[in-house]
């Protein structure tokens, strides 16, 4: 059975979903950007399961922490979760264009559909699906708003500072 959390971080509230094998999703709770999500009737909320991610998640939002170190569990196609392997290779503070994905999982031709994947990544943040922009280093897509995306950037690009 999926149990969840939800809390507030300096930047937005967070909902975590996710079992024993791990975090399925993280939404942001921007209000704004594509990304629909709803808590599930069935779902158990179980905040002390989450108590580490939560802590993970508050530290990395509020600029304390630079990496993720926790258990996922993203559904998703083949493709999708090599793309997504590849982003959680895009070390903190830095950015790669789409491109720049395509070749690093050996499909330079892919990179709409490294778009696509990025997309449908159901752990955004964790996934840093935020350090993905245009082949200019124009910001594009974010499920979760491009202001969200520019605020990520810029607290990555400015680690030391207090984002609250």
């Amino acid at each position: 059975m999926p149990r969840y959390t939800q809390f507030q971080t300096p930047l937005c509230e967070v909902i975590l979903v996710g079992n024993d094998t791990g975090i399925t999703h993280l939404h942001l709770c921007t209000g704004e950007g594509k990304r629909a999500f709803t808590i599930q009737p069935e779902w158990r909320r179980d905040d002390a399961f989450f108590e580490d991610a939560t802590a993970q998640v508050q530290a990395f939002m509020a600029g304390r922490q630079k990496a993720f170190h926790l258990k996922l569990n993203p559904a998703g196609t083949d493709f999708q979760k090599r793309v997504w392997a590849e982003l959680t290779r895009i070390p903190f503070g830095e950015l790669r264009s789409y491109t720049e994905i395509a070749r690093g999982i050996g499909n330079e031709k892919a990179a709409r559909a490294v778009g696509m994947a990025n997309s449908k990544n159901p752990i955004p943040l964790i996934i840093p699906c935020h350090r993905v922009v245009g082949s200019t280093g124009a910001l594009t897509g974010f499920a979760h708003g491009l202001a969200m995306k520019s605020k990520l950037i810029e607290l990555e690009q400015t680690p030391n500072e207090d984002h609250a």
